[in-house]
């Protein structure tokens, strides 16, 4: 089977590919690097052994991404292409409803066009906004806190339409939590642009003297020290997670989602002191002014995924706090060469990154 990546080069979207061409998976990525690096495609191709093709898209490209389609012959499609930050969405709204709701448009135009109706969703468990009991299962009302959190929504709620509209489609919607870890190679991790928005990577840039403190975003919610909980889940066990996802649409049809977590919370300072303890840095703090958008509690009941998709999360947060810091360790700098530093501008006009 070809499968398309859209994002493919993204944190998860790196750490999928790599589980799903260890299964004997064709992929196919397509990539914009607004949020990532393509030296993350070399990093996957060296970690398994295996070639694949990769494009310079961005997915509002109709015409480029039905190339795509055509040239490769795509049975399925794993969607993670997006930009995802919380803060970012609440200061950026239109932004973030363009690119994501009308990315996802164009996405699915071009999956109809060519007859491809099979489609694991990336979406997130900010849709269930502020629930009032935990753990969270799949049949909470959905509401979200943000633009970032709306989109995911949104974008959930059309593609609940388009199954109406022809039955034929088999879409999993994949609501996964607080993704942390690396690779055990320490050739794939989480890169981020700036100042890390996600706190694993702020912790380790601190632990590797990029940043002289983490900032902790309110002390003030109702949980045991007064910081925001958390369901943390390692990359690679949220990556296997897809790979169960895809078997199941490729097997049926309908729509459903599902929630990917450990089903386990911890506080901000718990995973502080578990990266302590597991690696032996200090890690100084402070706190700051709690970000809007941000919700006091969330982690996940994963039983359906269990159930239904044969899947559950195996690596602890000790695992996730270890694997996080041999990333950094052997990336201190990241990825290094931005998309920016290319010179080969035909590669936009092209819309081909092969590399």
């Amino acid at each position: 089977m070809s499968i398309l990546i859209t994002g493919g080069a993204g944190y998860i979207g790196s750490h999928t590919c790599v589980e799903l061409l260890n299964a004997g998976y064709d992929i196919v990525v397509v990539d914009n690097f607004i949020n990532s690096n393509p030296e993350s495609l070399n990093r996957i191709r060296e970690i398994t052994g295996k070639s694949f093709k990769s494009y310079y898209i961005d997915l509002l490209d109709e015409e480029k991404l039905d190339k795509v389609f055509w040239e490769n012959g795509i049975d399925a499609v794993i969607h993670f292409a997006g930009l995802k930050a919380v803060g970012e969405s609440v200061n950026l709204p239109l932004r973030y409803y363009h690119n994501n709701i009308t990315g996802t448009l164009v996405l699915c135009q071009v999956m109809k066009r060519n007859n491809v109706k099979k489609l694991v969703f990336s979406s997130s468990a900010t849709v269930y906004g502020m629930p009032e009991r935990f753990p969270i299962s799949e049949d909470f009302p959905l509401g979200t806190l943000n633009p970032y959190g709306r989109t995911k929504l949104m974008i959930e709620d059309i593609l609940h339409d388009l199954y109406v509209s022809d039955s034929e489609w088999s879409i999993a919607l994949l609501r996964y939590f607080n993704p942390i870890g690396a690779h055990t190679s320490g050739l794939i991790g989480e890169d981020p642009n700036g100042i890390p928005n996600n706190i694993m990577p702020y912790i380790t840039q601190v632990a590797v003297g990029k940043h002289k403190e983490l900032n902790v975003f309110g002390n003030q919610y109702p949980t045991k020290d007064g910081t925001g909980v958390r369901d943390y889940i390692h990359v690679v066990d949220l990556a296997n997670g897809h790979l169960r996802a895809l078997e199941k649409v490729t097997n049926s049809s309908g729509i459903d989602a599902y929630n990917l977590g450990t089903g386990k919370g911890y506080s901000v300072l718990e995973l502080v002191s578990a990266f302590e303890n597991t690696t032996k840095k200090r890690i100084p703090y402070k706190i700051v002014e709690a970000r809007p958008g941000d919700a006091a509690v969330c982690y996940a009941n994963p039983l359906k995924a269990k159930q239904e998709l044969g899947w559950e999360a195996v690596k602890d947060i000790k695992e996730m706090c270890t694997d996080s810091w041999r990333w950094q360790m052997k990336n201190p700098n990241g990825y290094n060469n931005r998309i920016a530093d290319i010179e080969n501008r035909h590669l936009v006009q092209s819309g081909d990154f092969n590399l």
